[in-house]
């Protein structure tokens, strides 16, 4: 974090004129949070002592500055959280879901890469901030460091973390992405947002693989988007099923959470579907090479899991569709991937083609 100038100079800038640059920059809202995280601390590391991070090592490997914005980033007074919705109008969701030859990806995955496209603009926020108060500290960070950043939406204002752990917004569901500036800037923190979670239920009975074992308590392990993304080598046999036609992530916890019927489409482009992956053929996607990967998730969050993974992940998904001659085909075609996991995973693919595995539900 840069020098910074006196603070009096600082204490010129107002909520108000923070929340006006945001949403001139395609934000839909922005709090202020604190520093303190001292209850999300002890969460973070029960979590992590009952190993329900899985192989996200990285989750651990910072210790406790990731609940300590001020150990992260020396000389952090405050945090502005921001959300960018992303709902891309998307009437088949559900319908899509399990539904034969059809993939499904997460629809937060289905245009540009998140990451690039908050960070450009949270940028242009602080160019702007500094363009009134002077030169300040500062870092921006979009899921890109050991941030907490569900925790400090909440306590922005942004929105309540729900049973199915993610942060909902009264007003517009929780379909959307979330950044954050680490400031020196002493500005005066927002009310947490209450929670509006209630009795309902429906994310925990949604979930495919049981992943969400309490509410508010996700075990990454048995998480579909943990197993198809973050996960390497080989998925654990018995959820293999239950990931059904789920190539990239999981959606199923937020298309029946309720408060999404608030949720609103998306004005930016940039979340608009490419390359058709918004209901793509199994079939055809399996037979893409890296090389058409490559070319095809170019400036896509997909495209960070690699070949192999994809690959692994629509092996899986033609296991779960409904035997016929295209998809025995298209496993066979692959039977001798240079892939050891790719090979593994086909082989049990064919297998179920074979009714070898009960189909799922069965």
């Amino acid at each position: 974090m840069t020098q910074s100038p006196p603070s009096a100079r600082k204490a010129a800038i107002t909520l108000s004129d923070l929340r006006s640059w945001a949403r001139e920059l395609g934000f839909q809202d922005l709090g202020v949070a604190g520093i303190d995280l001292s209850r999300d601390e002890a969460w973070l590391e029960r979590w992590l002592s009952l190993g329900r991070h899985g192989e996200m090592k990285w989750m651990a490997r910072h210790g406790r500055r990731r609940s300590r914005p001020d150990a992260l980033v020396p000389g952090t007074l405050s945090v502005l959280s921001v959300r960018m919705d992303y709902w891309p109008d998307d009437t088949r969701a559900i319908s899509l879901l399990d539904a034969g030859r059809t993939g499904y990806v997460s629809r937060y995955a289905l245009g540009r890469d998140y990451h690039k496209v908050l960070r450009r603009r949270l940028q242009r926020l602080a160019d702007r901030i500094a363009a009134a108060v002077g030169p300040f500290g500062y870092r921006v960070f979009v899921d890109s460091g050991p941030v907490l950043e569900k925790a400090l939406a909440r306590n922005a204002g942004l929105g309540w973390i729900g049973k199915h752990t993610n942060v909902i917004h009264r007003d517009a569901g929780s379909w959307f992405f979330l950044g954050e500036l680490l400031t020196d800037l002493p500005l005066n923190p927002g009310e947490p947002a209450s929670d509006h979670c209630g009795s309902c239920t429906a994310c925990l009975e949604v979930c495919p693989t049981r992943a969400i074992v309490a509410p508010y308590e996700l075990d990454a392990r048995r998480c579909i988007s943990y197993l198809t993304i973050e996960h390497p080598g080989s998925i654990p046999e018995a959820l293999r099923p239950a990931i059904g036609n789920r190539i990239y992530g999981c959606d199923d916890c937020q298309l029946f959470c309720p408060w999404n019927k608030f949720a609103r489409p998306s004005p930016l482009p940039d979340w608009s579907p490419r390359n058709g992956l918004d209901a793509p053929d199994l079939v055809t996607l399996f037979a893409w090479s890296e090389t058409e990967f490559l070319e095809r998730t170019e400036g896509s969050p997909i495209r960070r899991i690699g070949y192999e993974r994809w690959s692994r992940n629509i092996a899986v998904a033609l296991g779960n569709a409904p035997p016929e001659a295209a998809v025995t085909a298209a496993l066979a075609s692959r039977r001798d991937d240079p892939s050891v996991v790719v090979r593994e995973h086909v082989r049990w693919a064919m297998a179920r083609e074979h009714g070898d595995f009960p189909v799922p539900g069965g």
